[in-house]
């Protein structure tokens, strides 16, 4: 399956709710879901009609993973990895989302977007202990720093955070605004994850 790269304010507006795909925008009355909330397509202000058990869980497949900017198989992979592991496979496969780097990038602040913050990493921006990864994928560990690299310091983005941010920090993590880089307290909870999402759903489509 290709990369998506059409407009991420249509995935908002399929999935109809704000996936935060945008940054600030998401925030403003510039969103496109506050002005048009009807689902993209020419097809989209038709009557609705009530959705199907499956077509329930399969939105909801699709809003996680938009949300987490994935790739299918890239998602079955991740939704296998937590079943395989002991405890509830729905808590467990937002848990491992959660740990992704781009994903841990953008909770720190250091990015506006989850798909900022893979533009950052695959870019080379980021270090996790030191060491630089731009791979999205890669899972933290607790006791890991990640950091923006030193080289990359000087940007404007990086420069104006530094300078303050209203950024709410998850309490897994903590972060040092001074020297742009943060750490990994505890693994994520399910209580930890801001968004509503209904992970059974996800669960119930991958088990038939």
């Amino acid at each position: 399956m290709a990369r998506y790269t059409g407009s991420v304010c249509r995935l908002c507006r399929r999935e109809g709710t704000k996936l935060f795909l945008k940054g600030e925008r998401c925030y403003s009355a510039k969103c496109a879901l506050t002005k048009r909330a009807t689902p993209p397509g020419q097809h989209g202000q038709a009557r609705a009609r009530k959705m199907s058990e499956y077509g329930m869980q399969l939105r909801e497949k699709q809003k996680i993973r938009r949300t987490y900017g994935m790739q299918e198989t890239q998602f079955r992979r991740n939704f296998e990895k937590a079943d395989r592991q002991k405890g509830v496979t729905g808590d467990n496969m937002l848990s491992l989302l959660e740990r992704r780097l781009d994903n841990v990038v953008y909770r720190l602040g250091l990015a506006s977007s989850r798909p900022q913050a893979r533009q950052f990493v695959r870019h080379g921006h980021i270090t996790v202990n030191g060491k630089k990864v731009n791979i999205p994928s890669f899972l933290v560990e607790v006791g890991q720093t990640i950091a923006v690299r030193e080289n990359s310091r000087d940007m404007e983005h990086f420069k104006a955070l530094r300078e303050g941010t209203t950024h709410v920090l998850p309490k897994w993590l903590s972060f040092d605004a001074e020297n742009l880089s943060g750490s990994v307290l505890a693994l994520p909870t399910r209580e930890d994850i801001e968004m509503t999402f209904e992970e059974h759903l996800v669960v119930e489509y991958y088990s038939k």
